[in-house]
This record gives C-alpha cells, structure tokens and sequence, in this order.
C-alpha cells in the first residue's frame, strides 16, 4: 500500500501573489509564465512570501534488463559511472547546477551494481529490471516499493528543509521503457514513441522499436492501472520520479519535471492521483517523441524550448536562474506605489 497524502495549494495565497505582482511596476503579465510559475508556487507553499531556496536536485538512478536486446549505444555499466560522478559533484547537471547553488544528490534506486561511492543514496528496490520483451520488467510489489522510494526521498529532503527540488534521472536503457509507459498510458503507436535515445543507429532504432512492441504484446499493461503500467514496461527510476511526485504533494513541496523521461513518470502519477500535477513545474520542452503529447495531458506549460535532451535533471536545473530572477523582481521594492506612480489597471490605462 503506498503512503502518500492528496493535498490542494491554496488558493488565497495564490490570490495574494497575483495581487503582488500587479503591484511590481511594470506592464501588467509582462513577464508572462514566469509570474504563472511564482503564483502557483505560492500555493504550493501557502503564502505568498515565496521561497525557492534551499532547494536541491534528486537524481533517481536504474538499470533496465531490456538493455539485452541491444536498444543502447552504451552498454549497462556507464549508469554506475555517471552516477558516481553525480554522487562526486562532477557531471553535467552538478555543473549546471552549480550556477544556482543548487546541491545535487545521486538516488541508486536499482542500478544493476553497488557504486563505491559514499554519497550516493541508496534506496535500491531491485538490482536492475528484467528484459520487458520477455516478461514484466518488475512485480507489482517491486514497483510500489520504488514509488515509495521516491516518496519518501522527497519527505526527507523536505524535512531538511529544501523548499523545491528538481527531479532528474539517469539509467542506460529508460527511453525504451519511456516510450513502451508512454505507449501503454497514452494508447499511442510504437512510432509515436520510440526514437534515438542518445543516438542509435538505424539498426539500432528497429531493434528498439521491436523491444517496445514485444513487451507491450507479451505484457498488455493495463492503462487504466498506471502501477501495472509501471511493474510491466518501466523502469525502477521511472516508478521512483512516479513517486517523487506524489512525495511533492504530500510534502508540499514545488517538483520540477525534466525531459521525457520523468514527464512519462509524472503521467504515471497523475494517472495514480490527479491532485498531484499541482504541485509539478514544467521546466522546459524537448524534441522526444511523446513529450509535447504527455504535457498536452498534464496541461503543463514548459518555459524553456532549446531542444534539450541530455537528461540527468539538466533540464529542471536549467530552470532555476530563470525562477530566481521572477522571484526578485516579485519580492522587489520597484512597486507603483514606491514610484509614486498610479498602477496599470488590466485595459492598460492608468487608475
């Protein structure tokens, strides 16, 4: 039985942000989706006395026993690799991070080995899924535990203190678990779903696709189940970004989504309890095949359109600088009423 609880930002302290910013000297809306974001962050929060920091990044990392049918370029061992690194504070999105102060933290929640590294979290569910095409990636029972994986990371790091966290993954393999839950949760083709991943050959590409077909043939996960969904063609990371999502909700606590592959696991959990998308911010809108169809669903509107695709929660943390300089301006002093100016009213006129 997972442990989550449904919560509702609140509405007043979403009225009360909006009536701030109509307060910051400028044209009103003019900084579009950025005041959007700030605004529903305040409900998030309940108060409109917004805080972005301290916040963090979690990294969910697994492995996929789908890897067998030659659907990477790279073969299982690079997870562990990349996730030391990101344990160590070295790879992209730590780099990328570092612009913001945004710490990074590494969760092995079913890499196929144990990394020697001790900052790595570890809540490991599994050692690596099964092979899809040839049966259920995971039990029910492995991919509840690695939904309350997630949750529950995400209530401790609340506990710590963090007011947001950006959600990030890294695991050979999960584009082909990807487009297999987006396939299954969106009843949309293979084609629709599946693409290069990091760059595969043409070979390549009909192999994967042939994986993805096969496992949704030989599965049939149901839609109308999304843990089904998960325990059949996921991914241990997928059903832990599930649960880092509903941990945001239960937290109260603002979660970032990146690329595609944590957009199918947020699809996931919105599918498990709608409340949730509430408490999820779109950071930007990648090339992939399904993504524009998942946030289509999720009625999410990303800020950042650069054709990212790298993973490992770059994207979320690209966010960041952006929702760092909203909130100064929001919790800025350049006020009408400090110009001593009348403020604009909606018509663009002046009171």
């Amino acid at each position: 039985m997972l442990s989550y609880t449904v919560n509702r930002p609140d509405g007043r302290a979403m009225d009360l942000a909006k009536a701030r910013w109509d307060a910051v000297a400028k044209p009103l809306h003019s900084l579009g989706c950025l005041e959007d974001v700030i605004i529903r962050v305040a409900g998030i929060q309940r108060t409109a006395d917004v805080a972005l920091t301290p916040r963090c990044a979690l990294i969910f990392c697994a492995d996929h026993g789908v890897v067998a049918q030659g659907v990477s370029q790279t073969e299982q061992g690079v997870t562990a690799l990349v996730a030391r690194a990101i344990a160590r504070g070295t790879s992209n999105v730590n780099l990328m991070a570092s612009v913001s102060d945004t710490p990074v933290y590494a969760v092995d929640v079913g890499m196929a080995s144990d990394a020697d590294e001790p900052a790595l979290i570890r809540k490991k569910t599994l050692y690596g899924t099964r092979d899809m095409s040839e049966g259920p990636a995971m039990t029910r029972i492995d991919a509840e535990n690695a939904i309350q994986a997630g949750i529950d990371a995400v209530l401790e790091m609340q506990k710590k203190g963090h007011k947001l966290i950006a959600l990030g993954e890294m695991g050979i393999g999960n584009t082909t678990a990807t487009a297999a839950v987006s396939c299954a949760l969106l009843g949309i083709t293979v084609d629709a779903a599946v693409d290069r991943g990091a760059g595969l050959s043409d070979a390549g590409l009909v192999r994967k696709r042939r994986a993805v077909e096969r496992a949704l043939k030989i599965n049939k996960p149901d839609a109308r189940d999304p843990v089904d969904v998960l325990s059949k063609v996921g991914g241990l990371e997928l059903c832990a970004l599930a649960g880092a999502c509903l941990g945001g909700m239960s937290a109260g606590v603002p979660v970032v989504i990146d690329g595609v592959i944590v957009e199918a696991a947020a699809l996931a959990a919105y599918r498990l309890s709608p409340a949730c998308r509430e408490y999820m911010l779109a950071s930007h809108m990648g090339c992939e095949l399904p993504a524009r169809l998942i946030m289509d669903e999720l009625r999410l509107r990303p800020l950042i359109y650069a054709d990212l695709a790298l993973g490992e929660g770059t994207g979320a943390v690209a966010l960041l600088p952006l929702l760092d300089m909203a909130q100064r301006v929001y919790a800025g002093v350049h006020t009408f009423d400090e110009l001593g100016m009348d403020a604009y009213t909606e018509k663009g006129g002046a009171v």
